[in-house]
């Protein structure tokens, strides 16, 4: 099943590490067949307050996304992130295409 790395960047100070970061992350993807779906971009916050960012990052399966997170190439650069943002990031499952709202509940 499908499953996605999902960050809100609440703040970032972007400078010369990001920078790096920004430049090195797409290859610690592509062996994980992951893919980017939201990055950034403006909001259209409808509820509540959103500040910073979403990402959201498409990977084949959760397999692949925890890979992705704790493999050589990405823990290299991952210090490049933390040290210089703060983010809540999650690896969350993604739903069949027939999933409805009341599949949770059984």
């Amino acid at each position: 099943m499908t499953a996605y790395a999902v960050a809100h960047m609440r703040q970032v100070t972007m400078g010369p590490q990001i920078v790096e970061y920004l430049h090195k992350i797409d290859a610690t993807l592509e062996p994980f067949g992951g893919r980017y779906l939201v990055h950034g971009g403006e909001l259209d916050v409808i509820e509540n307050e959103w500040p910073g960012h979403l990402i959201v990052i498409e990977f084949p399966d959760k397999e692949h996304a925890r890979g992705w997170y704790n493999s050589p190439a990405y823990r290299q650069i991952l210090a490049l992130r933390t040290d210089n943002s703060y983010a809540d990031v999650v690896i969350a499952d993604g739903v069949r295409h027939s999933h409805k709202a009341t599949d949770v509940l059984g």
